[in-house]
């Protein structure tokens, strides 16, 4: 016992030893490091606002939601489609001509029985008829249509006053703000969706020739022609059209902006068709290469690139180079905000037109004028005069553009399309248009008879003449 008790000991003490060796004489001396503090530190941007996530009051829908399905209708259609003919129609001498069944949406815009809807929804219709969200079906009548904006307006004679949807104004609808899309998709009746406006001013063309509302409210076939309304009830939009590689709704949707609609129908109801006024421009949306060119520093506006004779632009001052960012303190980011927020004037009303122009803002008071008063129809083409600009980029001396053409015999047989350009008629030669509306009145109705001999420009600016037997 008493061995193993001085082993014990010895053990110990030899230990001890060894970690006061070792202590002294090998381990390296423990520096204390102080770190200099940064006077100038840097912070990441961080919200210290802690908000409840259930602290925000969800939207209620269900007053606007509950007074547009009762406003909106179920429009279907009959046209006669021509399929193709098979051994039982010759055998029993049928016709290929068949009703064909179409159906959208509509919305009631006053007691009386008007109803706008999409041009693609009632189009080429033998028959018309309108359901609406209490069942009752009447014989609807087109009053009017406008293919350019996709909007029609429709008749029907109800027994009592009906249910409408007001007008709201899209121009101060906000990306963002919640919407409800309420329509017929898949022969649904009255079906609600919601979402928020994703975007404004939307072209779907490329041609800057549109101005829709973007939305993520489900939209698929069916609810065109139905209503866009914010949480008040009031109509912003005309839901028209989806983009889908299924033909089904995949996220977005595009409705004409209130404001566009509502001005359409008014025309229509008014004047029997659309009165068109028209600022007299032509260019784009400004962007980077043409700020660097003016050594600018920002990119928002509509760029003049040429401004059309005989148009209230030319008359009130603007000229090309301007960079247009207000009509009637409305700003104008983009070519489609100028397009869509003109669509809603006529001629003859006057726009206050905020321009930046040898980098100073200025302020003009702009006309609007017929489409007629600088363009004019012959042989079913849109002709217009030739800019100074244009003759000097490209050497011509006289003619004038063909804007736009419905002539497919011009097309098929000569390729006469936008762009070339009408220098001679019957060997008189064509300057301007007036020279044109000369022609038209010395041969008045029968001027197609009359025209003989042509000549034209192509687009490459090749000289051609053509001669009608």
């Amino acid at each position: 016992m008493k061995k193993i008790l001085t082993l014990v000991l010895v053990s110990a003490l030899g230990g001890v030893l060894t970690l006061g060796a070792y202590k002294l004489f090998l381990e390296e001396e423990n520096k204390m490091i102080v770190e200099t503090k940064n006077e100038n530190p840097t912070f990441l941007p961080t919200s210290n606002i802690n908000t409840p996530f259930n602290s925000i009051e969800n939207p209620d829908f269900t007053t606007a939601a509950e007074n547009t399905v009762n406003a909106v209708v179920h429009v279907k259609n009959v046209t006669m489609s021509s399929g193709p003919t098979t051994f039982e129609d010759l055998f029993f001498g049928r016709s290929q001509a068949r009703p064909q069944l179409g159906t959208g949406s509509g919305v009631i815009i006053n007691s009386d029985g008007y109803i706008i809807t999409n041009n693609h929804v009632i189009k080429n219709a033998q028959e018309l008829s309108v359901t609406l969200n209490d069942n009752q079906t009447y014989e609807a009548k087109v009053i009017g249509t406008d293919p350019k904006t996709d909007i029609a307006l429709l008749k029907i004679e109800p027994e009592n006053e009906l249910p409408f949807v007001t007008f709201g104004d899209s121009d101060n609808a906000k990306i963002g703000e919640w919407v409800l899309a309420v329509g017929n998709p898949f022969n649904l009746t009255s079906t609600v969706t919601a979402g928020i406006i994703s975007a404004k001013s939307r072209d779907l063309t490329g041609q800057s020739s549109q101005s829709f509302i973007q939305t993520d409210a489900a939209v698929n076939p069916g609810n065109s022609g139905g209503a866009l309304v914010n949480t008040n009830g009031e109509l912003i939009g005309i839901n028209t059209a989806i983009t889908s590689q299924t033909g089904s709704y995949i996220g977005y949707s595009f409705a004409v902006p209130s404001n566009i609609a509502r001005k359409v129908i008014e025309d229509i109801m008014e004047y029997g068709n659309v009165q068109n006024g028209v600022l007299g421009i032509k260019g784009g949306t400004f962007n980077s290469d043409i700020a660097e060119k003016l050594q600018l520093d920002y990119t928002e506006g509509v760029f003049v690139g040429e401004v059309i004779k005989n148009s209230g632009a030319e008359k009130a001052g603007i000229k090309e180079g301007d960079i247009i960012k207000k009509l009637d303190d409305i700003k104008v980011s983009k070519f489609e905000d100028l397009s869509g927020y003109i669509k809603t004037k006529r001629p003859n009303d006057i726009v206050t037109v905020e321009l930046f122009r040898d980098n100073s803002y200025k302020t003009l008071n702009v006309t609007l004028t017929k489409t007629e008063n600088f363009s004019v129809i012959f042989m079913k083409m849109e002709l217009q005069d030739l800019s100074d600009s244009f003759k000097e980029e490209y050497d011509i001396d006289y003619g004038v553009m063909v804007k736009d053409s419905e002539n497919k015999w011009l097309y098929n047989n000569l390729g006469i399309s936008p762009g070339y350009i009408i220098t001679g008629i019957n060997d008189t030669k064509i300057e301007t248009i007036e020279d044109i509306s000369k022609i038209k009145e010395q041969y008045g109705d029968d001027i197609l008879e009359n025209v003989k001999k042509l000549e034209y420009i192509n687009k490459r600016k090749e000289r051609k003449e053509v001669i009608f037997r």
